[in-house]
Parts: C-alpha cells; structure tokens; sequence
C-alpha cells in the first residue's frame, strides 16, 4: 500500500535498552511498598507515558481509585533511578532498524521516531545511538510534546501535520506495546502493527486488533509501496 510517513516506537521497536525503564518502574513501585510483578509491569505500563504508566500499573492493584497526586513521589524516584540506570546503559538499534530507515527515507518515505519517554530521556538515548534527527531519521515526537500520550493519537496527528500529510491512511504505526497498535488505530493509520520484539507477546498484541503482527522490523517492507 501507499505509505508516506511511517511512525516507529522507540525502545522495544527500534531501540534495544534492555527493558531498562520498565525494569525502572517496577524497582521504583517496589521500593514504594507496593508488591507488582515486572510481567504486570509490562502489562499495564508498556508504551505509555510514564507518569501515566506508573498510575496505571497502581491501579491494577487496588480496588480503590487512585488520586494522581499519591503517584508523584513513585514517579520522582523513578526518574531518578533512571537518570542513573542510563549512564551505564550502552543502547543498541533493534536488528534491522537503521536498514529499514535508511529504505523507506530513500524511497521518500518519512521516518518518525515516538516515544513515551520525556524528550530528554529520548534525546539521550538517540545520542548514545549516534542516532540524528534529518539523518538517520526526520523527526522526533515525545510523550511531552503533545497534550495527550498514548493510546491517543496526538504524536501521530502532530507528525502529519508536521510534514503536511492530510490523510492518515497514507501513515503507518510500528510499536511493540498495545497502546502503541491503539495510538495507530485512533489516528487513522492504515497500518497499525505490533512488533513482538519488545515488551508483549504476539498473544498480547493481538487484543489490541492489529492490522499486521511482525517478528521483526524488516517484515514492515513488504506491505509498503517501496
């Protein structure tokens, strides 16, 4: 099919860290008193904003609504424990990533990278990378550069505007969490695939009503007009 733009999660899709910030949630609630699985952490907080992640993931313990406020100092100490965890982490491309880039920008075809994370999070891992925005990819969308993070699709909506395509059946989602095929669902996107490279299963994945389950990054091409 027609493919003008193309929007790729970051760690799990894209980004080889190891589940370094998932693992980050779950230190941080535990550390907090509260008794999670990581798995549950997985669960609940793949994909997500992590404010967000961490509210939900606190959620699916308790019988009680959660006042948001309550999270903030789980939040607080999360990030500073991944503010540590990622001086030492050394972050790999997922197999396939750069090829598959460096095929869909040569065909024209616009690459976005999405993310959870906050920008200055995103921004460090793409340095460790030796990622450039204009180079290995065209642009970068954060969950606080929108109003709204995922399941919702204003990181998608953001990037088409950014590059002025109008319709959304032109654009792709690639993500390894439900939210991310359910970001891809909201905004229109023709294809919104899940990737079991990262954070959930195919079995997962395919809750969330995927146009295509993919193994690995490259599985991507043949469904686009290249």
């Amino acid at each position: 099919m027609t493919i003008e733009l193309v929007v790729f999660d970051m760690a799990g899709t894209t980004v080889d860290e190891q589940n370094v910030v998932y693992k980050t949630v779950h230190q941080a609630i535990q550390r907090a008193g509260f008794e999670v699985s990581l798995d549950e952490v997985l669960f609940h907080a793949a994909g997500k904003e992590k404010f967000q992640a961490i509210l939900d993931v606190l959620q699916s313990k308790s019988n009680e609504q959660i006042a948001p406020e309550t999270i903030l100092p789980v939040f607080q100490d999360f990030e500073a424990l991944l503010d540590r965890a990622y001086q030492d982490l050394t972050p790999k491309a997922m197999p396939g990533a750069v090829h598959v880039f460096e095929t869909l920008r040569a065909h024209g075809i616009k690459v976005v990278l999405n993310t959870g994370y906050k920008r200055k999070v995103a921004a460090g891992l793409l340095q460790k990378l030796g990622w450039a925005e204009g180079l290995t990819f065209d642009l970068l969308l954060t969950a606080d550069d929108v109003p709204r993070g995922r399941p919702y699709p204003d990181m998608i909506l953001a990037a088409m505007q950014h590059f002025q395509v109008t319709d959304p059946k032109l654009t792709a989602k690639i993500g390894d969490s439900i939210v991310d095929v359910e970001e891809g669902i909201a905004a229109g996107c023709s294809i919104s695939a899940g990737i079991t490279t990262g954070a959930q299963t195919a079995a997962q994945l395919k809750t969330a009503s995927p146009t295509h389950i993919l193994t690995k990054l490259e599985d991507l091409l043949q469904f686009i007009d290249l």
